[in-house]
């Protein structure tokens, strides 16, 4: 299989600005529910998923919670600089978040002219202060050092003193509702930058009862990246520098989907890890050690040589030797038109912005039926991006 080479205005198409929704509704499963099973298009409601979805099937959802990434600073002079935390620099991200009196992040940072190598600025915390240094920079992503003189771990200080990041394309300003609203009700594991949007559906209690009605759940990490927000600019898909996010994978959510017959993703980024597990395995395969690094287009040049369960027995079998209870592994996978699929049989998302890597996705997964999709969607005035309605697209006969 050799990489695709796609032109990116084939996955263009009209977003007016007043369809995409600034806030969700009410309630968190209230939202339209677009079915595209197979060619055919149904309107739905997301409260009723449970009705709606062939048996069997099983959800596999994104657990990573976002933290408030975005920090405020003032100079002395009055210049504001805002500092958006990315990931950690050469630390695992848990390891990160519970650092304890400074921390070494990566970057992007606002007015970074303003933001000299010798200026240390400073913000308020309760009972103290955070300081923040640049040590270096490369455009406007810079290596920043914090420190602060409070008995906090950085996940504490971020929630004291930074906003959640909400997507460039809301274009307001964080609220106090956000922070309930843009997290999923099955958030847990700190370090997304942004959401995992399709999960913001769901209520506790839907989730409680699409298990009584045989539809179980489990839980895979991906600390979406802000990444997940860059436009692609290349003439083409290959040409574009896919981002690389965090995944982890439990054993057990592995031992799990060895029983499911049939798989749906809730979002692009459960989809993604999963994938990865995949190719992961296809690699472990080939060198006889266990693989943690995807490149955004190997599984456009490896053999596909394992069937499903093959490449999860394989994946557990080396977690057992090496006495791992989880895999973590960082993805850079670029699913396109091209692209097979081999972990995912349906996926909840959201409608993406057009020119996306995200509708790409789309397109690999349904075809150039994804076109009537987003038409359909536009006519019935769905609501698009991350606070907007939902879909659940099955390419196949269940």
């Amino acid at each position: 299989m050799s990489i695709p080479q796609l032109p990116i205005e084939h996955f263009d198409y009209d977003l007016p600005a007043g369809r995409i929704a600034k806030y969700p509704l009410a309630n968190r499963n209230e939202s339209k529910l677009l079915v595209y099973e197979n060619g055919q298009i149904s309107h739905r409601h997301f409260a009723e998923l449970q009705e709606i979805l062939p048996k069997p099937a099983a959800l596999v959802l994104n657990d990573t919670k976002v933290v408030a990434a975005r920090l405020k600073f003032k100079k002395d002079t009055g210049a504001e600089i805002e500092i958006f935390c990315l990931e950690p620099h050469e630390t695992e991200i848990n390891e990160a978040m519970q650092a304890r009196g400074q921390a070494v992040w990566k970057c992007m940072v606002g007015n970074l002219k303003r933001f000299k190598p010798h200026d240390v600025l400073q913000k308020a915390l309760p009972g103290g202060d955070l300081y923040a240094r640049q040590l270096s920079k490369e455009g406007n992503v810079a290596i920043v050092h914090f420190e602060w003189n409070t008995n906090h771990a950085f996940s504490e200080i971020l929630a004291q003193a930074g906003q959640i990041p909400l997507p460039p394309y809301l274009s307001r300003e964080t609220e106090e509702s956000d922070k309930e609203r843009y997290q999923t009700v099955y958030a847990q594991d700190e370090g997304a930058v942004a959401a995992p949007t399709a999960g913001l559906h769901f209520t506790n209690r839907q989730l409680h009862e699409l298990k009584s009605a045989g539809v179980d759940h489990h839980s895979v990490t991906l600390h979406v990246g802000a990444g997940t927000f860059k436009p692609v600019k290349a003439a083409t898909l290959d040409q574009h520098d896919m981002h690389a996010e965090h995944i982890v994978v439990s054993r057990q959510c592995i031992e799990w989907l060895l029983k499911q017959p049939k798989v749906v993703a809730v979002g692009t980024t459960s989809l993604r890890s999963l994938e990865s597990l995949y190719w992961l395995a296809i690699k472990t395969h080939k060198t006889g050690s266990l693989s943690t690094i995807l490149q955004a287009h190997e599984p456009y040049e490896l053999n596909p040589v394992l069937e499903r369960n093959e490449a999860l027995e394989l994946l557990l079998n080396f977690l057992k030797q090496t006495g791992k209870n989880e895999l973590k592994a960082q993805t850079a996978l670029f699913t396109m038109p091209g692209y097979h699929f081999k972990m995912v049989d349906a996926l909840i998302t959201n409608f993406h912005q057009p020119r996306s890597t995200l509708l790409a996705l789309i397109a690999a997964f349904i075809g150039p039926g994804w076109k009537k999709v987003y038409e359909e969607a536009l006519a019935r005035d769905y609501r698009f991006l991350s606070y907007g309605d939902s879909s659940l697209l099955i390419p196949q006969k269940w």
